[in-house]
């Protein structure tokens, strides 16, 4: 027992030595400074022999969803709808990312980004340069896929590049009088090429027609090496408030009935095939999968499927 006493004495005086030195430890370890959240600025993935490569171009929280998703729903079902998604109400998390596709033979940015040094600054985290894109092609042209088509001095950004978008758009946008078109598109209309549905970019790289969000609004399917991946850009907005319940209205759709039709068939034809997509607007870093839920669709974020 006397033993027993003595080694617990000696314990205790040992730990009440320490009690200073942990202490001063613990000082040193707290003065560590928060860093707040943080995302990696590009996320690399693999079609069949293609480098897919989407850039986190800006992210930023905004105010009032049922502002812009549900429209045409009360505020008691889109505030239910959030709260089986285990989502506020009052705040949303938008993200904006762009995507490379390497070919092998040609390097294709989708997009610009709502500015230059968002999307130049991912791009070269991502180990790119501006002068080695290719061909920018703009799904659509909305401000926050048009931004970074130039530089502050009015040059285009991406100076090798030939330009790419869809006809339809194009038309719709210089019909208009809208000041985004006119500084970021009209001074470089000689440079762009015109597609239709179905229309080639590249081997590989197929535009497919999603009107609705926009008068002329492109998705692209990538594939190679018999895998697909949809480059959906604005066809769905977010991953529950118009995804899983694509009848629901959105702000920014310029045509609301036709982007619902356009959203369901989408996301019949991936949740079918089991096609995985990017997302411009999705959770970070944007790619995943579509199941079906009943009569609508439910997200499902990529894992590892397309890095073997």
């Amino acid at each position: 027992m006397s033993d027993q006493i003595k080694v617990s004495r000696r314990a205790a005086l040992a730990g009440a030595a320490a009690l200073p030195l942990a202490a001063a430890a613990g000082a040193t370890r707290a003065a560590a400074p928060m860093m707040g959240t943080a995302m990696s600025p590009f996320h690399r993935i693999k079609v069949g022999g293609f480098d897919v490569t989407t850039l986190l171009a800006g992210t930023r929280a905004v105010e009032g969803p049922h502002n812009i998703f549900g429209l045409n729903v009360d505020a008691d079902t889109f505030a239910a709808v959030s709260a089986e998604a285990n989502l506020p109400t009052d705040v949303s998390q938008f993200f904006f990312t762009p995507t490379v596709v390497n070919t092998g033979s040609e390097l294709v940015l989708f997009d610009t980004g709502l500015s230059g040094a968002g999307t130049t600054a991912a791009l070269e985290a991502a180990g790119y340069t501006v002068d080695q894109i290719d061909v920018v092609v703009i799904t659509h042209m909305h401000g926050d896929h048009i931004g970074g088509m130039t530089l502050d001095d009015g040059s285009l950004t991406y100076g090798n590049a030939r330009y790419v978008t869809g006809r339809a758009e194009f038309d719709a946008w210089a019909a208009q009088d809208n000041d985004n078109f006119k500084a970021k598109i009209a001074p470089f209309a000689e440079q762009f090429s015109f597609l239709e549905d179905g229309g080639s970019v590249a081997s590989g790289l197929t535009a497919m027609a999603a009107f609705g969000h926009t008068p002329g609004h492109m998705t692209y399917m990538v594939e190679d090496g018999g895998t697909q991946l949809v480059l959906g850009a604005d066809f769905a907005n977010h991953y529950v408030w118009s995804l899983a319940h694509p009848d629901w209205e959105v702000k920014f759709d310029m045509d609301k009935a036709a982007a619902a039709a356009t959203r369901r068939r989408i996301l019949d034809m991936m949740a079918t095939d089991k096609t995985a997509f990017v997302g411009y607007h999705m959770p970070w870093p944007g790619i995943g999968y579509v199941e079906k839920a009943g009569d609508d669709f439910a997200y499902v974020p990529h894992s590892y499927q397309l890095m073997l």
